[in-house]
């Protein structure tokens, strides 16, 4: 059977507060860990009312607290956004606290407009095209380079297992040449996920970190007793995907009978076109759609995503996931 991991971005709901999103992304993360999840990572997003992972490492510590065995972290830190003497104190000061079990996923869109650009005080276009020597940097930094001027406290030769995300051709190619874990986030953006793995895989060269190719895709999978109540329950994330693609995005909205229907024809192509990379439906039809995702790919782990208006929804989404293909 496939390793099975999370990623939750820790969604706030209509009618809701970020601290009940924390307590519910905490208890997640314990089903994940009882239900024999890999990982449980949290992405990293700023000004949006509807996720609460802005501060990823203090998210991190949260779950980290909360579970005593799954492997917890960023899926991802969107590096431009920090110095990799930053982010290698606040990994390092994770491993420190849950040693084992810390993962850092980078990614290099830096996701903002001129507004949040000078909210964090950086040029984040720039600080993007310098990526590649960031990533090496910050490396450098959790490897324990003896070369290095300056030691991040904690920080500085510790376990942390670092990993490339990507969502095009450039990260595959990034994590190829520096023999790293990939992640490619085909639950929002499908189309180069079939190169980018080919180019990862025929261009990986082996490093310390990582002996041999090793890819993770992404679904997005909604699993219930029926075909009917799994695609009922996922109505919440297609009416927030589709507000974010529209420019209305917030908080995370309940579920709306019928929804794919009720939209015009763009919208439902939209929705039609990033379900290339998804599972919904009961424990049988959420196999066969893994099964097949997994053939496609050869993907060495998936890593389920999916928000859901009511939390023991997605909690019974992510047990009935796990029984699917353990059956």
């Amino acid at each position: 059977m496939i390793p099975l991991s999370v990623l939750d971005l820790v969604p706030v709901r209509e009618g809701g507060t970020p601290e009940q999103a924390y307590a519910d992304t905490a208890a997640l993360a314990c089903a994940a860990e009882a239900a024999g999840y890999r990982r449980f990572w949290v992405a990293e997003h700023h000004a949006m009312e509807g996720i609460g992972g802005a501060a990823a490492s203090v998210v991190i510590g949260h779950i980290g607290h909360a579970t005593s065995s799954i492997r917890i972290g960023a899926g991802g830190i969107m590096l431009p956004n920090h110095t990799p003497f930053q982010i290698a104190e606040q990994f390092g000061t994770l491993a420190a606290l849950f040693p084992g079990r810390i993962d850092l996923g980078l990614g290099r869109a830096p996701g903002a407009g001129p507004e949040l650009q000078r909210a964090l005080r950086k040029d984040l276009h720039r600080a993007a095209e310098n990526f590649p020597q960031d990533v090496v940097e910050l490396r450098a930094y959790l490897t324990g380079d003896a070369s290095l001027p300056i030691r991040p406290t904690p920080g500085f030769d510790i376990d942390v297992e670092m990993w490339m995300l990507g969502s095009s051709l450039f990260g595959a190619q990034l994590a190829a040449a520096l023999g790293l874990p990939y992640a490619f986030a085909s639950h929002f953006a499908p189309d180069h996920l079939d190169q980018a793995l080919e180019i990862y895989r025929r261009d990986f060269r082996p490093s310390e970190q990582c002996e041999k190719p090793h890819a993770m895709a992404a679904m997005t999978v909604f699993c219930a007793d029926t075909d009917e109540e799994a695609e009922l329950v996922s109505t919440s994330q297609a009416q927030s995907f589709v507000r974010l693609r529209t420019g209305n995005p917030g908080k995370l909205p309940p579920p709306v009978a019928g929804y794919r229907e009720s939209l015009p024809a763009q919208a439902r192509a939209m929705l039609a076109h990033i379900s290339q990379a998804s599972a919904i439906g009961s424990r049988a039809t959420v196999r066969e759609a893994i099964d097949r995702f997994v053939e496609r790919t050869q993907a060495d782990e998936i890593v389920v995503s999916g928000a859901a208006f009511d939390p023991a929804a997605r909690i019974r989404s992510l047990e009935l996931t796990m029984q699917a293909l353990a059956d």
